[in-house]
């Protein structure tokens, strides 16, 4: 209520500055010419009797100068006769034309403001907007309704030779439905294909046939999965599997990532700048997203009310490659002894191959990862070790190793 009567105060003191100003000029703009020489004139007529009294003019002079002033002014006066304007009418019509415009103006405005605006709307405080912010966060839409709503993908269509080999892999896995290195398999590389409900799905059995032994990184592939198969938006099924991931490793990038997109999705610009300004200041500088976080992170800022300018960007590592057909076709047909002996044979070949031609940071990372899911915890932390060498000096790539580590469980 009080902000609606300052505001009619100051639209009522807007409206009356307006209707004066504008009735000014038009009372000015219908005073004719010969009326404004008058006055001229007459005015000077005046100033020589108060010269002539002050003896600054001679009489002489005085006289010349009155006859000339006062023929003037007979020519102004019968100029003034022949238009037919006297002056003096002008005035109550501005007043009605500056009025007139003024409150045209005003509806105008009035107008606008009840199409574009929110007439009637309450004001806002802050613990309102938060309580709001909150209700919306707890009642978004689940999981299944999301991937129903989301736009349709178009991954590249796997060649004949895939397609055949990914369907081969899923009739192994769903004949032998307790099969774990079977069904972690099937994730990542429906994952890979773009298949990223099936992938989901496929990850939700793993996390289940491990229990309370499923890692933190078991319980990310899950949230990816299934914000991916969401176009992005991030459900309560996967702020859950996001939650366990920060419960076994509470600085796993990725997960703060997810996290904070979540905030910035449900109004709650506050919590998301949180969690992605470290991101955007420390890493991992490679990560896909870190692009987003840069686009974004001030306009989060800006929109949480805190000044903020983000540093400058760094070019992001490569990804890992994707995956391999031949070792799907080889692990849908082999058992399970059999396809833990191939896995060990690839981690071996990149083992080999980072000792001694070297490699990138994603390499690094995904001997590491894998090593820890294989539990050879030794041969996992010796390949740390050897990664930190390879990246000293680059704290975003020793901050990702790091990570990586924690989720292989090879450090606290």
């Amino acid at each position: 209520m009080g902000y609606a009567l300052a505001a009619l105060g100051l639209t009522v003191l807007v409206a009356m500055t307006l209707i004066r100003a504008m009735a000014r000029s038009a009372q000015t703009a219908a005073e004719p010419a010969a009326l404004f020489d008058l006055k001229v004139w007459r005015g000077q007529l005046a100033g020589i009797e108060r010269d002539l009294e002050r003896g600054v003019l001679a009489p002489d002079e005085a006289a010349r100068t009155r006859v000339e002033i006062s023929r003037r002014i007979l020519e102004a006066d019968r100029a003034l006769a022949a238009s037919g304007q006297r002056g003096g009418t002008a005035g109550p019509a501005a007043l009605w034309t500056a009025t007139g415009a003024t409150a045209l103006l005003l509806a105008a405005s009035f107008g606008l403001y009840a199409w574009l605006g929110a007439p009637g709307y309450p004001d806002m405080p802050i613990a309102t907007r938060l309580a709001r912010a909150d209700e919306i966060l707890r009642n978004r839409i689940p999981q299944a309704e999301a991937e129903l709503r989301a736009p349709a993908a178009a991954p590249a269509p796997p060649t004949p030779e895939e397609a055949e080999l990914m369907e081969r892999l899923r009739k192994a896995v769903a004949a032998r439905p307790g099969d774990l290195q079977g069904h972690e398999l099937l994730a990542r590389n429906e994952a890979a294909l773009g298949n990223f409900a099936a992938a989901a799905r496929a990850q939700a059995v793993v996390i289940n046939l491990k229990g309370t032994a499923a890692i933190a990184a078991d319980y990310l592939a899950l949230a990816d999965a299934q914000v991916m198969a969401a176009g992005g938006y991030v459900s309560p099924e996967a702020e859950a599997a996001l939650k366990a991931v920060r419960e076994r490793d509470p600085g796993d990038p990725t997960a703060g990532f997810y996290l904070g997109l979540m905030y910035a999705q449900n109004l709650r610009p506050d919590l998301a700048f949180g969690l992605w300004r470290p991101l955007a200041e420390e890493g991992p500088q490679g990560a896909p997203w870190m692009a987003l976080v840069r686009e974004q992170i001030e306009g989060l800022a800006l929109a949480a009310g805190i000044p903020y300018t983000a540093p400058a960007p760094v070019v992001a590592a490569p990804d890992a490659p994707g995956p391999d057909a031949a070792a799907m076709a080889a692990a849908a047909e082999m058992s399970t002894e059999d396809r833990q002996a191939m896995i060990l044979g690839m981690v071996d070949r990149l083992d080999r191959r980072l000792a001694t031609e070297g490699g990138k940071e994603a390499d690094w990372v995904r001997l590491i990862e894998a090593l820890g899911q294989l539990g050879d915890r030794d041969r996992g932390t010796a390949a740390l070790d050897r990664a930190r060498v390879a990246l000293a000096g680059d704290a975003g790539g020793l901050a990702t190793l790091d990570a990586a580590a924690r989720r292989a469980g090879l450090i606290e």
